[in-house]
């Protein structure tokens, strides 16, 4: 029966990390030709978290995904999930090999390398591989399904380590005076001092739930953070963010261009009685899929460059944002930047001599927002957990002048049609 037990959480502890990798690495499954194979298994989950108040939070984002990070602390925190995501990998790999050779070889208990030190490095590396790729696709059901492995892995190291006493007697035990459970003895010793004062019988209790306050409260401070940071604009019945920190400046002469186009016929789709999020951004900005379905250069997953796309997305943490699909495609496929821009310019300017780093052109896609409770939204309201979002057209204009020279109607979807989308 104990090995049936055993067999039960370790099965439960692979399953937890199962799905928490199915879900974190959704970024890199939707911008593969197989994304819509995954969706048509998740989609219905996300669209029925989404279409409810009090699981909308799931769906929603703790950090900027498609805005640049505005300020030091949040660049940090993305580098940081980047560096963990690598270190992580790599060091479970490492790990692993360790344990399996030593099985092939009869080494006795895995006691060199990182396990002179720590008695589940594999464990300590998979839930720094999770932190960091939580904060490469930051959903909070991703920091939910988080909680659960390391809840699983915790209870299961224990369980672990009850059997590998059975089996090595003495000299596990003395391997357990001298090394740490997830840490190095010396650091991990004022957690087990305070461990060893709550009851065994109430751990089954204590530590699932601090784990999952400690995660999804930091999860809900970032939010805050984030929100915090963001520089919006309001005029009227719109707000606007910008995608990128030094489009700042220009915000309120695009902001009075299209309330003005509102009055003029020239965005129609502006409604004075509804509120309105606009996303301010340059017009070939690679992430707009998802916001809004603008066309095919910006549904990635058609583009068949997967992988260079993923590792542009970790290792270059901020440039994958400002750089243009053309440039990127042009990159992959060894091609003249310059003609790759005027190839595929959005808006349609063939001028030779203009580079994206200095088009006076942005892009600003609007989408509709409404609340539950109704009335207008501005500022932050937008973003509160129980709006819903539609999206409704886009404008392109001279952010020098606030002259409108392009407006659209999308689709209600994005690039990805129904499934939800980063709003940040």
């Amino acid at each position: 029966m104990k090995s049936q037990g055993s067999l039960a959480k370790r099965l439960a502890a692979f399953s937890g990390a199962v799905f928490f990798v199915v879900l974190a690495l959704e970024v890199m499954i939707m911008i593969s030709p197989f994304a819509f194979f995954f969706y048509s298994v998740f989609s219905p989950v996300f669209n029925f978290l989404e279409q409810h108040s009090a699981t909308r939070w799931a769906t929603k984002f703790f950090l900027p995904h498609m805005i640049l990070p505005p300020t030091l602390f949040l660049q940090t925190v993305r580098v940081a999930g980047s560096v963990c995501f690598l270190l992580g990998f790599f060091a479970f790999m490492v790990c692993a090999l360790q344990v399996y050779l030593g099985k092939i070889f009869n080494w006795g208990i895995a006691n060199r390398g990182l396990y002179r030190y720590i008695r589940h490095p594999q464990y300590l590396s998979l839930g720094i591989w999770g932190i960091g790729m939580a904060i490469l696709w930051p959903r909070f059901i991703v920091l939910a399904t988080l909680s659960l492995m390391f809840i699983l892995y915790y209870f299961l190291a224990q369980d672990e380590e009850r059997r590998m006493v059975n089996q090595y007697g003495e000299s596990y035990e003395q391997y357990l005076k001298t090394t740490g459970r997830f840490l190095p003895k010396a650091l991990e010793r004022p957690f087990a001092s305070l461990g060893r004062k709550i009851p065994t019988s109430c751990k089954y209790f204590a530590v699932p739930v601090l784990i999952v306050t400690l995660v999804m409260g930091t999860g809900v401070l970032l939010r805050e953070i984030t929100l915090n940071s963001l520089p919006l604009a309001t005029g009227d019945n719109l707000t606007l963010v910008p995608i990128l920190p030094e489009d700042g400046p220009v915000e309120s002469k695009v902001l009075s261009g299209l309330l003005a186009g509102r009055q003029t016929g020239e965005s129609p789709f502006l409604q004075a009685h509804k509120s309105y999020l606009g996303s301010v951004m340059p017009p070939d900005y690679i992430m707009q899929g998802m916001i809004a379905d603008t066309g095919g250069h910006f549904h990635l997953y058609k583009k068949h460059h997967t992988v260079a796309l993923i590792v542009d997305w970790v290792l270059h943490p901020f440039a994958h944002l400002r750089r243009p699909p053309a440039a990127q495609m042009a990159a992959v496929h060894g091609a003249d930047p310059k003609v790759a821009r005027r190839h595929h310019c959005p808006v349609g300017i063939d001028q030779a001599d203009l580079h994206c780093e200095a088009c006076p052109y942005r892009r600003v896609i609007l989408v509709e927002m409404a609340s539950s409770a109704g009335g207008r939204l501005s500022g932050r309201a937008l973003l509160a957990g129980g709006v819903t979002r539609t999206p409704v057209g886009f404008v392109d204009l001279d952010a020098q002048s606030g002259k409108i020279v392009k407006a659209a109607r999308v689709a209600k979807g994005t690039a990805w049609r129904d499934v939800p989308t980063p709003e940040i």
